[in-house]
């Protein structure tokens, strides 16, 4: 096996030896030296139905069998209009379009540019509007357009200077950290409702796209999710001042949550343009999407008739078979019944088990997403310095015996620099003794890890 120095990979990290997977076996993958890693994480809460099943592997080769390409300049396939029409649908009528490329990034910079296009098309036209407002210590993406709407300082800090000036942000919906002590729900969303109205007056409600946000917030803050009413309060401020809500889906939608769409938790909270990914293909091919509703594509519709935007493999047939194929199982399995009664289950038993760890600082989530924060203290919630790697190191000791368990790290969490935390994302078919199993060895491995490094 290359080791990190004979590799020709750009790896993610060039002094790392990476272990080799060579198999997927339903929860689990099998490296190179025999282990059998149980993905407790999907990957990056991706793998929603495990690896290796054998009827999206089946319904690749039948879409190979027909055609592996098609340039949508000129034509469409089959599979391509079954799978959006079955995005559209699963919206009960919001949404009217859907439009497949190859990652959340590319859905993330589709998104941005439908929403200006949106207002050049409108009848009357609103030529001014070019500007959109994020969340602080937000993720959308890695390309320099979606970068530069995310608000994760860490991820953006090499860059700075190439990013986008149109995005300015307000403050993230983060309870654990940001809620003042005798707050209540309501009175913290209406703080950060107010202060959103605000940002538009400052900027100018009238050069403003869009707001844009995740309704449970993935990688860049371990799973937090939207206090009640934040989503339909945010969206009627975008009302009152003629933006678009955009709401990005694609760590915490297509099931994740405990609902198809994260934002049917919050009533009157239906976005205008919606991105997806993860969960949409399962891994199986590398696809994501963008959902519009009736008022984006209807002025687009009289107007042009256009989108001014495309990518090569957009709409790629086989990646559209395998996503149909998932989405299928889903549906027909039952999975996303599955997703919250054991999303109950592993919720309770994780808090159970980690919240009087003197270094587990919050356990949130909704359905399989869960995130675990750690601190130094849990009397003032400081967080550990990035210095340490606590996040990647505990992901790095489950990878070994004896516990043989994938979690998803990630840093940052508190202001964008510091803080750790690891996502637990299982398999939407996950049983109650894979729960109970999950929930254990991550139990062992938190406690281990501290203990070993007598941090607590």
């Amino acid at each position: 096996m290359p080791s990190a120095t004979t590799s020709a990979v750009v790896h993610r990290n060039l002094d790392a030896d990476f272990p080799r997977i060579v198999n997927g076996e339903g929860s689990y993958v099998i490296l190179e030296d025999g282990r059998r890693i149980f993905d407790a994480s999907g990957g990056a809460a991706v793998a929603c139905i495990g690896h290796g099943d054998a009827r999206v592997h089946a319904a690749i080769v039948a879409q190979l069998n027909q055609i592996s390409y098609c340039s949508t300049i000129f034509y469409t396939t089959d599979v391509y209009e079954k799978l959006c029409r079955e995005l559209v649908d699963s919206t009960h009528g919001v949404m009217k379009r859907a439009y497949i490329v190859n990652s959340g990034s590319e859905a993330m910079e589709a998104a941005m540019k439908l929403a200006r296009q949106y207002y050049l098309e409108k009848s009357p036209p609103e030529p001014n509007r070019m500007r959109f407002i994020a969340r602080q210590h937000s993720y959308h993406g890695t390309t320099l357009g979606s970068l530069s709407m995310g608000g994760h300082a860490m991820r953006r800090a090499k860059f700075e200077p190439m990013l986008l000036s149109c995005v300015s942000r307000v403050s993230r919906c983060f309870p654990f950290r940001d809620k003042h002590e005798h707050e209540t729900d309501s009175q913290y969303v209406a703080r950060l409702a107010d202060e959103l109205d605000q940002e538009f007056q400052r900027v100018g409600a009238e050069t403003v796209c869009a707001f844009v946000a995740e309704p449970i917030v993935g990688a860049a803050l371990g799973c937090v999710p939207f206090v009640p009413g934040y989503l339909k309060a945010m969206k009627a401020v975008c009302d009152k001042h003629g933006a678009l809500f955009i709401l990005d889906e694609v760590m915490c939608g297509m099931g994740r949550s405990g609902t198809y769409h994260a934002w049917e938790q919050d009533d009157g909270a239906d976005p205008d343009i919606q991105t997806l990914g993860k969960c949409l293909g399962g891994g199986y091919q590398p696809i994501a999407g963008v959902l519009a509703s009736k008022r984006v594509i209807e002025a687009l519709e009289k107007g042009t008739g256009a989108f001014v935007h495309g990518h090569t493999y957009q709409g790629h047939p086989v990646a559209c078979a395998a996503a149909l194929e998932v989405q299928k199982i889903i549906r027909e399995d039952n999975l996303i019944q599955n997703v919250a009664d054991m999303g109950r289950l592993l919720s309770a038993r994780l808090k159970d088990l980690l919240t009087s760890h003197p270094n587990v600082g919050d356990i949130r989530g909704s359905g399989l997403f869960w995130g675990i924060e750690f601190v130094t203290d849990k009397t003032t919630n400081e967080p550990f310095p990035s210095s340490l790697g606590v996040a990647h190191g505990i992901a790095e000791l489950g990878l070994t015996k004896p516990y043989y368990i994938a979690v998803y790290p990630s840093s940052g969490t508190a202001d964008g620099v510091n803080g750790d935390h690891i996502i637990i994302s299982p398999p939407y078919n996950i049983s109650p003794t894979d729960v109970e199993m999950v929930a254990t060895t991550v139990h062992r491995l938190v406690v281990d890890y501290f203990a070993s490094r007598k941090m607590a």
